[in-house]
């Protein structure tokens, strides 16, 4: 049986990790011969711990130069796809811009548990489904309650410091590599799948890579 690593790098801010990984399930669930392992990577979209809290449509609309009308309509057409993967996206428009830099802790940590997935789609649920802040310590201890971890231990990792060197160096060493933008799928440390593949070619690009990694 074919086996493939895939270092899955993205931030919980960002729909299109989201979707992403849905459709990486869809992909692989097509190609039930192949063994995969899967590791969670951090990277910021908003790496200011200081910068003011805003609605997601106006920030967007500056950061993108589009109208707030243009990027409302650009998050109902992900919404959609959202829905048809069975994906909560219902207050996407609702959420604020924040950091997520303690999420990525949370993350960091629920991977020695072996809860690193179930973290990561928590966290998805929360911003996307509920706009809820998931830089405030409560949301993420009552996510990390929801992925099957300690919340009190979520807790205390949230009052400390503990996986931000982790955290830290992990953003680095993929910027350093040259990803600028997520999702980004690296297989087997050589190659490079960039962005929400739809899940017939994300299958053919992985089925491609194992056979000639075979």
């Amino acid at each position: 049986m074919p086996n493939l690593k895939i270092d899955l790098v993205s931030d919980i801010a960002c729909p299109w990790c989201a979707i992403g990984y849905a459709r990486l399930q869809q992909a692989l669930a097509s190609l039930p011969d192949l063994s995969v392992e899967l590791e969670w990577h951090a990277f910021e979209l908003n790496p200011d711990k200081n910068a003011p809290q805003e609605p997601i449509l106006p920030a967007l609309s500056r950061k993108y130069g589009r109208s707030e009308d243009e990027m409302r309509a650009a998050q109902a057409n992900m919404m959609n796809i959202a829905a048809k993967l069975g994906l909560n996206f219902h207050k996407m428009q609702q959420r604020f811009t924040c950091n997520t830099f303690d999420a990525h802790r949370l993350v960091k940590w629920a991977a020695t548990e072996n809860k690193a997935t179930e973290m990561k789609q928590a966290l998805f649920d929360a911003y996307f489904g509920e706009a809820k802040d998931v830089s405030d310590k409560e949301v993420l201890a009552a996510c990390a309650a929801q992925a099957g971890l300690d919340k009190a231990e979520a807790q205390r990792i949230l009052t400390g410091n503990d996986y931000a060197d982790t955290v830290t160096t992990d953003i680095a060493k993929y910027q350093q590599a040259g990803i600028s933008s997520v999702p980004a799928f690296i297989i087997n440390n050589k190659y490079l799948i960039s962005g929400a593949q739809e899940p017939e070619q994300l299958a053919q690009s992985l089925q491609q890579i194992a056979s000639e990694s075979a």
